[in-house]
Protein backbone atom coordinates (compact mmCIF):
# COMPACT_ATOMS: atom_id res chain seq x y z
CA UNK A 1 0.00 0.00 0.00
CA UNK A 2 1.84 3.29 -1.29
CA UNK A 3 1.07 6.70 0.65
CA UNK A 4 0.17 10.20 -0.24
CA UNK A 5 2.17 11.55 3.06
CA UNK A 6 5.15 12.43 1.50
CA UNK A 7 3.53 13.95 -2.22
CA UNK A 8 1.67 15.80 0.23
CA UNK A 9 4.21 17.13 2.00
CA UNK A 10 6.08 18.55 -0.65
CA UNK A 11 3.17 19.73 -2.29
CA UNK A 12 2.53 21.40 0.67
CA UNK A 13 5.65 22.76 1.81
CA UNK A 14 5.10 26.65 1.67
CA UNK A 15 1.63 26.02 4.25
CA UNK A 16 3.64 25.62 7.28
CA UNK A 17 3.37 28.84 8.85
CA UNK A 18 -0.72 28.61 7.72
CA UNK A 19 -0.97 25.69 9.31
CA UNK A 20 0.41 26.20 12.34
CA UNK A 21 -0.78 29.46 12.86
CA UNK A 22 -5.01 28.09 12.33
CA UNK A 23 -4.30 24.71 14.33
CA UNK A 24 -0.83 24.53 16.35
CA UNK A 25 0.54 27.80 17.81
CA UNK A 26 -0.07 30.79 16.15
CA UNK A 27 1.70 33.23 18.56
CA UNK A 28 5.19 31.66 17.65
CA UNK A 29 4.29 32.10 14.45
CA UNK A 30 4.32 35.82 14.96
CA UNK A 31 7.23 35.72 17.10
CA UNK A 32 9.43 34.10 13.96
CA UNK A 33 7.69 36.68 11.39
CA UNK A 34 8.69 39.65 13.43
CA UNK A 35 12.21 38.21 13.97
CA UNK A 36 12.69 37.60 10.96
CA UNK A 37 12.93 33.78 11.33
CA UNK A 38 10.59 32.47 8.65
CA UNK A 39 12.25 30.86 6.43
CA UNK A 40 10.38 27.65 5.86
CA UNK A 41 12.96 24.71 5.97
CA UNK A 42 12.83 22.21 3.61
CA UNK A 43 15.48 19.92 4.11
CA UNK A 44 18.51 19.27 6.05
CA UNK A 45 21.87 17.61 6.33
CA UNK A 46 24.59 17.61 8.35
CA UNK A 47 25.71 21.18 9.66
CA UNK A 48 23.69 22.95 7.55
CA UNK A 49 19.70 23.67 6.82
CA UNK A 50 18.02 24.50 3.01
CA UNK A 51 15.13 26.64 2.83
CA UNK A 52 12.95 26.80 0.05
CA UNK A 53 14.55 29.33 -2.32
CA UNK A 54 17.58 26.80 -1.43
CA UNK A 55 19.56 28.94 0.43
CA UNK A 56 21.64 27.01 2.71
CA UNK A 57 21.75 27.72 6.80
CA UNK A 58 24.23 26.85 9.47
CA UNK A 59 22.51 25.49 12.09
CA UNK A 60 24.20 26.90 15.15
CA UNK A 61 21.27 25.74 16.97
CA UNK A 62 21.00 22.07 16.78
CA UNK A 63 17.38 21.59 17.64
CA UNK A 64 18.60 22.53 21.31
CA UNK A 65 21.10 20.38 20.86
CA UNK A 66 19.36 17.54 19.63
CA UNK A 67 21.70 17.47 16.62
CA UNK A 68 24.81 16.21 18.20
CA UNK A 69 25.78 14.16 14.96
CA UNK A 70 23.99 16.69 12.70
CA UNK A 71 21.33 16.81 10.80
CA UNK A 72 19.53 13.60 9.34
CA UNK A 73 22.84 11.31 9.51
CA UNK A 74 22.84 8.40 7.24
CA UNK A 75 23.71 5.80 9.27
CA UNK A 76 21.49 6.36 12.25
CA UNK A 77 18.90 5.93 9.03
CA UNK A 78 19.68 3.06 7.78
CA UNK A 79 20.22 1.63 11.29
CA UNK A 80 16.22 2.40 11.72
CA UNK A 81 15.45 1.28 8.50
CA UNK A 82 16.67 -2.01 8.90
CA UNK A 83 14.86 -2.34 12.58
CA UNK A 84 11.45 -1.39 10.81
CA UNK A 85 12.42 -4.00 8.12
CA UNK A 86 13.57 -6.60 10.56
CA UNK A 87 9.99 -6.61 12.11
CA UNK A 88 11.21 -6.46 15.71
CA UNK A 89 8.71 -7.36 18.56
CA UNK A 90 8.91 -3.85 20.21
CA UNK A 91 7.11 -2.87 23.41
CA UNK A 92 5.35 -6.40 24.40
CA UNK A 93 5.64 -4.79 27.83
CA UNK A 94 5.27 -8.15 29.27
CA UNK A 95 8.55 -9.25 28.27
CA UNK A 96 12.00 -7.91 27.68
CA UNK A 97 13.66 -5.86 24.34
CA UNK A 98 17.21 -7.03 24.05
CA UNK A 99 17.84 -3.41 22.00
CA UNK A 100 16.99 -1.37 25.42
CA UNK A 101 19.49 -4.21 27.38
CA UNK A 102 22.37 -3.06 25.01
CA UNK A 103 21.73 0.67 25.18
CA UNK A 104 21.61 0.38 28.93
CA UNK A 105 24.86 -2.02 28.70
CA UNK A 106 26.21 0.61 26.74
CA UNK A 107 25.25 3.90 29.22
CA UNK A 108 26.63 2.25 31.97
CA UNK A 109 29.84 1.72 30.34
CA UNK A 110 30.31 5.01 29.51
CA UNK A 111 28.83 6.80 32.58
CA UNK A 112 31.08 7.96 35.34
CA UNK A 113 32.22 5.95 38.41
CA UNK A 114 28.93 3.17 39.64
CA UNK A 115 25.97 4.61 38.00
CA UNK A 116 24.90 0.98 35.64
CA UNK A 117 21.21 0.83 36.57
CA UNK A 118 19.08 2.71 33.72
CA UNK A 119 15.89 4.27 33.29
CA UNK A 120 14.42 5.06 29.48
CA UNK A 121 12.28 7.76 29.32
CA UNK A 122 10.76 9.63 26.19
CA UNK A 123 12.07 13.21 27.05
CA UNK A 124 14.78 15.64 28.98
CA UNK A 125 11.72 16.59 31.47
CA UNK A 126 10.55 13.32 31.73
CA UNK A 127 13.88 12.41 32.48
CA UNK A 128 14.06 15.01 35.11
CA UNK A 129 10.52 13.82 36.77
CA UNK A 130 11.88 10.48 37.14
CA UNK A 131 15.18 11.63 38.88
CA UNK A 132 13.24 13.52 41.53
CA UNK A 133 11.01 10.73 41.63
CA UNK A 134 13.85 7.97 42.34
CA UNK A 135 15.45 10.53 44.87
CA UNK A 136 12.06 11.02 46.78
CA UNK A 137 11.69 7.54 47.42
CA UNK A 138 15.88 6.43 48.25
CA UNK A 139 16.15 9.42 50.82
CA UNK A 140 13.08 10.04 52.21
CA UNK A 141 12.95 13.40 52.27
CA UNK A 142 11.09 15.52 49.33
CA UNK A 143 12.77 18.91 49.64
CA UNK A 144 14.64 19.59 46.38
CA UNK A 145 17.11 22.80 46.24
CA UNK A 146 17.92 24.02 42.72
CA UNK A 147 19.77 26.42 40.84
CA UNK A 148 19.02 30.22 40.09
CA UNK A 149 18.52 30.31 35.85
CA UNK A 150 18.14 26.84 35.88
CA UNK A 151 15.92 25.22 33.39
CA UNK A 152 14.86 21.54 33.68
CA UNK A 153 11.61 21.54 31.87
CA UNK A 154 8.39 22.71 31.63
CA UNK A 155 6.10 19.55 33.03
CA UNK A 156 4.85 20.44 36.56
CA UNK A 157 7.45 18.73 38.43
CA UNK A 158 10.46 19.66 36.26
CA UNK A 159 9.02 23.41 36.30
CA UNK A 160 9.31 23.58 40.13
CA UNK A 161 12.96 23.25 40.06
CA UNK A 162 13.25 26.05 37.25
CA UNK A 163 14.00 29.42 38.71
CA UNK A 164 12.61 31.47 35.32
CA UNK A 165 9.41 33.79 36.40
CA UNK A 166 8.56 33.47 32.69
CA UNK A 167 8.11 30.28 32.79
CA UNK A 168 6.47 29.85 36.97
CA UNK A 169 4.10 32.19 36.19
CA UNK A 170 0.52 30.97 36.09
CA UNK A 171 1.82 27.59 37.31
CA UNK A 172 1.36 28.18 40.75
CA UNK A 173 1.42 26.17 43.39
CA UNK A 174 3.82 23.87 42.28
CA UNK A 175 5.84 21.37 44.27
CA UNK A 176 6.40 22.63 48.11
CA UNK A 177 9.72 22.32 49.23
CA UNK A 178 11.88 23.27 46.50
CA UNK A 179 14.48 25.85 47.09
CA UNK A 180 16.80 27.70 44.67
CA UNK A 181 20.27 28.85 45.52
CA UNK A 182 22.75 30.60 43.18
CA UNK A 183 24.63 28.62 41.00
CA UNK A 184 28.56 28.34 41.88
CA UNK A 185 27.94 29.28 45.49
CA UNK A 186 29.11 26.59 47.87
CA UNK A 187 28.20 28.21 51.19
CA UNK A 188 24.55 28.92 50.27
CA UNK A 189 24.12 25.84 49.18
CA UNK A 190 24.97 24.87 52.75
CA UNK A 191 23.25 27.01 54.49
CA UNK A 192 20.48 25.21 52.82
CA UNK A 193 22.05 21.98 53.26
CA UNK A 194 22.22 22.27 57.47
CA UNK A 195 18.93 21.86 58.43
CA UNK A 196 18.94 18.21 57.45
CA UNK A 197 15.77 17.90 55.67
CA UNK A 198 16.96 18.15 51.98
CA UNK A 199 16.49 15.03 49.34
CA UNK A 200 18.24 16.06 46.53
CA UNK A 201 20.22 18.66 44.92
CA UNK A 202 18.97 19.08 41.10
CA UNK A 203 21.35 21.30 38.60
CA UNK A 204 22.63 21.70 34.96
CA UNK A 205 26.27 20.78 34.34
CA UNK A 206 26.70 23.66 32.33
CA UNK A 207 23.19 25.82 32.64
CA UNK A 208 21.64 26.03 29.42
CA UNK A 209 20.17 29.60 30.17
CA UNK A 210 22.99 32.44 29.92
CA UNK A 211 25.59 29.17 29.45
CA UNK A 212 26.97 29.57 33.05
CA UNK A 213 29.97 26.81 33.93
CA UNK A 214 31.02 25.53 37.23
CA UNK A 215 34.01 27.23 38.92
CA UNK A 216 37.08 24.62 38.98
CA UNK A 217 36.09 23.79 42.46
CA UNK A 218 32.33 23.94 42.26
CA UNK A 219 30.94 20.26 41.28
CA UNK A 220 33.54 19.17 43.75
CA UNK A 221 32.50 20.84 46.62
CA UNK A 222 28.78 20.01 45.43
CA UNK A 223 29.53 16.18 46.07
CA UNK A 224 31.75 16.99 49.36
CA UNK A 225 27.82 18.81 50.84
CA UNK A 226 25.81 16.00 49.59
CA UNK A 227 28.26 13.42 50.80
CA UNK A 228 28.50 14.95 54.12
CA UNK A 229 24.89 15.84 54.72
CA UNK A 230 22.90 12.79 52.69
CA UNK A 231 21.73 15.00 50.02
CA UNK A 232 21.54 12.90 46.50
CA UNK A 233 23.09 14.94 43.58
CA UNK A 234 21.35 14.72 40.10
CA UNK A 235 23.30 16.20 37.31
CA UNK A 236 21.02 17.05 34.46
CA UNK A 237 22.79 16.80 31.05
CA UNK A 238 19.79 16.50 28.97
CA UNK A 239 21.79 19.69 26.81
CA UNK A 240 25.37 19.77 27.96
CA UNK A 241 26.09 15.88 27.82
CA UNK A 242 26.59 12.94 25.48
CA UNK A 243 30.18 15.32 23.86
CA UNK A 244 28.40 18.68 23.44
CA UNK A 245 31.31 19.75 26.50
CA UNK A 246 33.92 18.04 24.72
CA UNK A 247 33.85 15.37 27.15
CA UNK A 248 31.15 12.87 26.77
CA UNK A 249 29.22 13.85 30.19
CA UNK A 250 30.05 17.16 31.27
CA UNK A 251 31.08 16.25 34.46
CA UNK A 252 34.03 14.44 33.10
CA UNK A 253 35.86 17.55 33.24
CA UNK A 254 35.92 17.72 36.84
CA UNK A 255 36.56 14.40 37.43
CA UNK A 256 32.66 13.84 39.72
CA UNK A 257 30.10 11.78 40.00
CA UNK A 258 26.37 12.10 40.49
CA UNK A 259 23.99 9.93 42.01
CA UNK A 260 21.76 10.38 39.22
CA UNK A 261 22.55 11.56 35.81
CA UNK A 262 19.59 12.57 33.30
CA UNK A 263 20.20 12.56 29.46
CA UNK A 264 17.94 13.14 26.49
CA UNK A 265 18.18 15.22 23.53
CA UNK A 266 21.14 13.88 21.52
CA UNK A 267 20.75 10.37 22.51
CA UNK A 268 18.32 10.41 19.86
CA UNK A 269 20.32 10.95 17.33
CA UNK A 270 17.88 13.85 16.26
CA UNK A 271 15.39 10.44 14.98
CA UNK A 272 13.47 8.93 17.55
CA UNK A 273 12.50 11.14 21.06
CA UNK A 274 14.27 9.41 24.25
CA UNK A 275 16.35 9.83 27.13
CA UNK A 276 17.32 7.92 30.16
CA UNK A 277 18.20 8.22 33.85
CA UNK A 278 20.93 6.50 34.63
CA UNK A 279 21.70 6.02 38.61
CA UNK A 280 23.21 3.27 40.88
CA UNK A 281 21.92 0.21 41.69
CA UNK A 282 21.41 0.83 45.25
CA UNK A 283 19.19 3.72 44.43
CA UNK A 284 17.51 1.89 41.86
CA UNK A 285 16.85 -1.08 44.09
CA UNK A 286 15.04 1.31 46.73
CA UNK A 287 12.45 1.90 44.36
CA UNK A 288 12.03 -0.96 42.46
CA UNK A 289 12.74 -3.43 46.13
CA UNK A 290 10.13 -5.95 45.75
CA UNK A 291 8.60 -8.04 42.55
CA UNK A 292 5.38 -6.42 43.83
CA UNK A 293 7.17 -2.70 42.66
CA UNK A 294 8.68 -3.70 39.69
CA UNK A 295 6.16 -0.96 37.93
CA UNK A 296 7.13 1.66 40.30
CA UNK A 297 7.68 4.38 38.05
CA UNK A 298 7.33 2.95 34.50
CA UNK A 299 6.09 4.56 30.99
CA UNK A 300 4.76 3.25 27.54
CA UNK A 301 7.02 4.26 24.58
CA UNK A 302 10.86 4.50 26.64
CA UNK A 303 11.77 1.52 25.73
CA UNK A 304 10.25 1.65 21.96
CA UNK A 305 13.22 -0.18 19.67
CA UNK A 306 13.44 2.05 17.32
CA UNK A 307 14.60 4.70 19.92
CA UNK A 308 16.85 2.30 21.02
CA UNK A 309 18.62 1.02 17.94
CA UNK A 310 18.58 5.27 17.47
CA UNK A 311 20.56 5.72 20.72
CA UNK A 312 23.22 3.12 19.65
CA UNK A 313 23.72 3.64 16.64
CA UNK A 314 24.37 7.67 17.97
CA UNK A 315 27.35 6.01 20.04
CA UNK A 316 28.99 4.51 17.12
CA UNK A 317 28.95 7.94 14.98
CA UNK A 318 30.04 9.75 17.92
CA UNK A 319 33.02 7.20 18.30
CA UNK A 320 33.80 6.48 14.75
CA UNK A 321 34.16 10.13 13.76
CA UNK A 322 35.80 11.15 16.86
CA UNK A 323 32.76 14.00 17.53
CA UNK A 324 33.60 14.22 21.32
CA UNK A 325 37.14 15.08 20.33
CA UNK A 326 36.22 17.23 17.39
CA UNK A 327 33.80 19.57 19.98
CA UNK A 328 36.87 20.01 21.94
CA UNK A 329 38.82 21.42 19.27
CA UNK A 330 36.14 23.56 17.67
CA UNK A 331 34.75 24.53 20.69
CA UNK A 332 38.87 25.76 21.51
CA UNK A 333 38.77 27.57 18.16
CA UNK A 334 35.63 29.69 18.45
CA UNK A 335 36.00 30.81 21.94
CA UNK A 336 39.42 31.48 21.35
CA UNK A 337 38.13 33.96 18.16
CA UNK A 338 35.61 35.26 20.09
CA UNK A 339 38.09 36.54 22.96
CA UNK A 340 39.96 38.34 20.18
CA UNK A 341 36.36 39.83 18.98
CA UNK A 342 35.57 41.36 22.81
CA UNK A 343 39.30 43.09 22.72
CA UNK A 344 38.16 44.96 19.87
CA UNK A 345 34.54 45.58 20.50
CA UNK A 346 33.26 47.14 23.75
CA UNK A 347 30.17 45.51 24.41
CA UNK A 348 31.23 41.92 24.11
CA UNK A 349 32.26 41.52 27.32
CA UNK A 350 32.48 37.97 28.50
CA UNK A 351 32.75 34.55 26.55
CA UNK A 352 31.31 31.39 28.53
CA UNK A 353 32.20 27.96 27.59
CA UNK A 354 33.37 24.25 27.00
CA UNK A 355 33.27 22.33 23.94
CA UNK A 356 30.46 23.73 21.84
CA UNK A 357 28.19 25.34 24.35
CA UNK A 358 28.75 28.59 24.30
CA UNK A 359 27.36 32.02 25.51
CA UNK A 360 28.25 35.75 24.63
CA UNK A 361 27.74 38.22 27.19
CA UNK A 362 26.68 41.34 26.27
CA UNK A 363 27.05 44.63 28.78
CA UNK A 364 26.41 48.35 28.64
CA UNK A 365 28.87 50.52 26.67
CA UNK A 366 31.09 53.25 28.37
CA UNK A 367 30.65 55.32 24.85
CA UNK A 368 28.07 57.65 25.99
CA UNK A 369 26.32 57.49 21.96
CA UNK A 370 26.41 53.89 22.65
CA UNK A 371 25.18 53.93 26.22
CA UNK A 372 21.95 56.42 25.60
CA UNK A 373 20.77 54.09 22.93
CA UNK A 374 21.55 50.70 25.31
CA UNK A 375 19.52 52.00 27.79
CA UNK A 376 16.85 52.88 25.30
CA UNK A 377 16.68 49.77 24.20
CA UNK A 378 16.36 47.84 27.75
CA UNK A 379 13.77 50.32 28.19
CA UNK A 380 11.69 49.33 25.41
CA UNK A 381 12.23 45.42 26.25
CA UNK A 382 15.28 43.79 27.87
CA UNK A 383 15.51 41.14 25.41
CA UNK A 384 15.87 43.35 22.20
CA UNK A 385 19.87 43.95 22.08
CA UNK A 386 20.71 40.18 21.63
CA UNK A 387 18.16 40.43 18.10
CA UNK A 388 20.96 42.90 16.66
CA UNK A 389 23.07 40.10 17.04
CA UNK A 390 21.01 36.88 15.92
CA UNK A 391 18.79 38.49 13.22
CA UNK A 392 21.31 39.77 11.07
CA UNK A 393 23.32 36.56 11.63
CA UNK A 394 20.48 34.44 10.22
CA UNK A 395 19.57 37.41 7.80
CA UNK A 396 22.52 38.73 6.19
CA UNK A 397 25.00 35.32 6.87
CA UNK A 398 22.80 32.63 7.00
CA UNK A 399 23.33 31.67 10.59
CA UNK A 400 21.58 30.59 12.92
CA UNK A 401 21.83 31.07 17.00
CA UNK A 402 19.53 32.24 19.74
CA UNK A 403 19.01 34.65 22.63
CA UNK A 404 20.00 32.63 25.57
CA UNK A 405 17.61 33.72 28.22
CA UNK A 406 14.97 36.34 29.38
CA UNK A 407 16.92 39.70 30.48
CA UNK A 408 20.79 38.10 30.60
CA UNK A 409 21.87 40.17 27.13
CA UNK A 410 23.71 36.69 26.50
CA UNK A 411 23.59 35.10 22.38
CA UNK A 412 24.00 31.82 22.56
CA UNK A 413 25.49 28.76 20.13
CA UNK A 414 24.62 25.25 19.96
CA UNK A 415 27.07 23.94 17.04
CA UNK A 416 26.73 19.82 15.82
CA UNK A 417 29.38 18.37 17.23
CA UNK A 418 30.84 17.68 13.31
CA UNK A 419 31.46 21.10 12.33
CA UNK A 420 35.03 22.09 10.70
CA UNK A 421 37.27 25.03 10.58
CA UNK A 422 35.74 26.13 7.64
CA UNK A 423 32.25 26.73 9.36
CA UNK A 424 34.16 28.06 12.22
CA UNK A 425 35.86 30.77 10.46
CA UNK A 426 32.51 31.69 8.43
CA UNK A 427 30.81 32.14 12.09
CA UNK A 428 33.66 34.35 13.22
CA UNK A 429 33.79 36.69 10.36
CA UNK A 430 29.78 36.90 10.98
CA UNK A 431 29.87 38.02 14.27
CA UNK A 432 32.73 40.32 13.45
CA UNK A 433 30.67 41.94 11.02
CA UNK A 434 27.50 41.99 12.98
CA UNK A 435 29.27 43.16 16.14
CA UNK A 436 30.92 46.13 13.76
CA UNK A 437 27.06 46.87 13.15
CA UNK A 438 26.20 46.87 16.68
CA UNK A 439 28.76 49.34 17.36
CA UNK A 440 27.97 52.37 14.65
CA UNK A 441 25.25 54.17 16.84
CA UNK A 442 24.08 55.82 13.08
CA UNK A 443 24.28 51.60 12.07
CA UNK A 444 21.14 50.20 10.58
CA UNK A 445 21.25 47.30 13.13
CA UNK A 446 20.05 50.11 15.90
CA UNK A 447 17.55 51.62 13.68
CA UNK A 448 15.81 47.75 13.11
CA UNK A 449 16.01 46.34 16.69
CA UNK A 450 14.21 49.71 17.57
CA UNK A 451 11.59 49.07 14.75
CA UNK A 452 11.50 45.60 16.01
CA UNK A 453 10.67 47.25 19.67
CA UNK A 454 8.05 49.70 18.33
CA UNK A 455 6.38 46.46 16.40
CA UNK A 456 6.86 44.05 19.59
CA UNK A 457 4.77 46.54 21.59
CA UNK A 458 1.92 47.33 19.32
CA UNK A 459 1.56 43.48 19.04
CA UNK A 460 1.67 42.51 22.42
Amino acid sequence: MSSKILKQYKERITEAYKLHRKYVNPQFVRVLEVIGYDRNYVSAEGAYLTDSKGVKVLDFLSGFGVYNIGRNHPHVAQVLHEVIDAKTASLVQMDLGVLSGMLAEKLAELAPGDLDAVFFTNSGTEGVEGALKFARQASGKHKVVHCHHAFHGLTLGSLSVNANKEFRDRNTPLLPDCVPVPFNDLKALEDVFRAGDVGSFIFETVQGKGVFVPDDDYLQGVRDLCDRYGVLMIADEVQCGLGRTGKMFAVDHWGVKPDLLVISKALSGGFIPVGAVITTREIHGKIFDSMERCFAHSNTFGQNDLAMAAGLATFEILEQENLVENSAKMGELIIAGLEKLSEKYEMLTEIRGKGLIIGMQFGEPKSMALKASWKLLHKMNVDLFCQMITMPLLEKHNILSQVAGHGLDTVKILPPLMINEDDVDKFLTAMDSALKEAHKITGSAWKTVKDLGVRTAKTS
